[in-house]
């Protein structure tokens, strides 16, 4: 992995779904590379060992598919890290494994919850606070399923597509403001949201990537702390692939 010395000192971020994979591994680059970090995630235990484990400034359980915990939460991040220069939308789920016919409802209503209005709700707190500072990245997780769809993944894959459109609206609306924003569309890697699948889905997703492989956490997290950094300064409303070759567009 390459560091870049300094590259986000003085600067300030809130990471979701920071206790394990994707948001973890950049929570570690961006303290390693000089910045502070808030984490947020559900499972407390797990957040409580990763904010040691990287040295996070602070950190909160909460579920990010309620709007009134993570208002409450991006206020008291903010103020914890003095300001807010960037937010990493990681928290996601995979939801059941079915065909639409019998897709469970409840499951369908949870993954839409939590992976798109959960982070319409993170950026719409967040988005105020960056504005007071003229100043802002956010960086939000979507999939290649966005783009392509996973068969017997309806829910995951709309909820990833709503990412993506979200982002690019967001994008356009915050691009004379100072405000950033872009998504990832990563094809699969190696992460503890696999433990969600069955491992045939796992198998179908690996085979469809041209690499032959599962990504890597750093890989992606690479590309996040381009996204989330100064160096990202004329691009925005856009999608970065990190997908081994799989995405055509």
């Amino acid at each position: 992995m390459t560091m870049f010395s300094g590259r986000f000192a003085g600067r300030t971020a809130i990471i979701t779904g920071g206790a394990s994979g994707l948001g973890l591994a950049v929570a570690a680059r961006i303290v390693a590379e000089g910045g502070r970090v808030c984490l947020w995630d559900r499972d407390a235990a797990a957040l409580d060992v990763a904010a040691r484990e990287v040295g996070a400034s602070g950190y909160r359980a909460l579920d990010v598919a309620d709007p009134a915990a993570v208002e409450a939460a991006a206020r008291d991040s903010a103020a914890t890290l003095g300001r807010l220069d960037i937010l990493v939308c990681s928290a996601g789920i995979t939801g059941a494994t079915a065909p639409v016919e019998a897709f469970p409802i409840d499951s369908w209503r949870q993954v839409v919850d939590v992976n798109l209005n959960g982070t319409f709700y993170c950026c719409r707190a967040a988005v105020p606070l960056m504005l007071a500072n003229g100043y802002g990245r956010i960086v939000n997780i979507a999939s290649v399923a966005g783009k392509e769809g996973n068969p017997m993944a309806s829910a995951y894959s709309a909820s990833k597509a709503g990412v993506i459109g979200f982002t690019k609206s967001l994008g356009k609306e915050l691009a004379v403001k100072g405000v950033i924003a872009n998504a990832l569309t990563p094809a699969t890697f190696d992460s503890p949201i696999l433990a969600q699948l069955p491992p045939a889905q796992v198998d179908y997703m690996r085979n469809k990537i041209p690499m032959g492989r599962l990504g890597r956490s750093e890989e992606s997290a690479a590309m996040v702390c381009f996204m989330a950094s100064a160096e990202c300064s004329f691009t925005t409303a856009s999608v970065f692939d990190t997908s081994g070759g799989r995405t055509t567009y």
